[in-house]
């Protein structure tokens, strides 16, 4: 099972606190998540279909990076859809708009952990269980970031996947 994480921001202190590899409260992460995409989507103006709020929510429901036919075998159980195009098609307005991202990696997707934040992912992936956190990157920072400045080249886009093993996987886990 290929699990990911959400991180709390506090609004506050700024301060970035990782629910990551640890238990969390499940119910009220999908519930913020959710709520974000509809405000996002409200104020936007844009159309958060039946179909792709409904892959959203299978994406936070099930906490793990799921592939297009994961998520369309969920469709077709509910009597949604049975062709490729219809997961393609919502994944795809979920990852333009930022409530989803690929895992390039696996060739599956996620839910955002920070819907509605401009921001920069990074993903770390635990090599033995497969689970999946979220931070923030900077990509003007660091040796890519200084290269790209140094040649007048701007950066629009990275993905940044790191594999390695979780806190719960690590040989000295408690």
């Amino acid at each position: 099972m290929i699990r990911y994480t959400i991180t709390i921001i506090d609004d506050q202190s700024k301060t970035v606190t990782p629910v990551g590899f640890q238990n969390h409260d499940h119910s009220a992460c999908v519930a913020a998540a959710l709520a974000a995409a509809e405000k996002q989507c409200r104020m936007q103006k844009l159309h958060l279909t039946e179909t792709r709020r409904r892959v959203l929510e299978i994406l936070l429901d099930q906490h793990r990076a799921l592939g297009a036919y994961d998520i369309l075998k969920h469709l077709v159980a509910e009597g949604r859809g049975a062709q490729p195009p219809v997961a393609y098609r919502a994944l795809d307005f979920l990852v333009r708009h930022g409530f989803a991202h690929k895992i390039e990696k696996l060739n599956a997707y996620v839910a955002c952990a920070y819907p509605g934040e401009a921001h920069f992912p990074a993903f770390m992936i635990c090599r033995a269980c497969d689970a999946i956190a979220e931070a923030h990157s900077n990509q003007g920072k660091g040796s890519l970031g200084g290269a790209a400045k140094e040649t007048g080249f701007v950066i629009e886009t990275t993905v940044i996947e790191a594999e390695g093993l979780c806190p719960k996987c690590r040989p000295d886990a408690p």
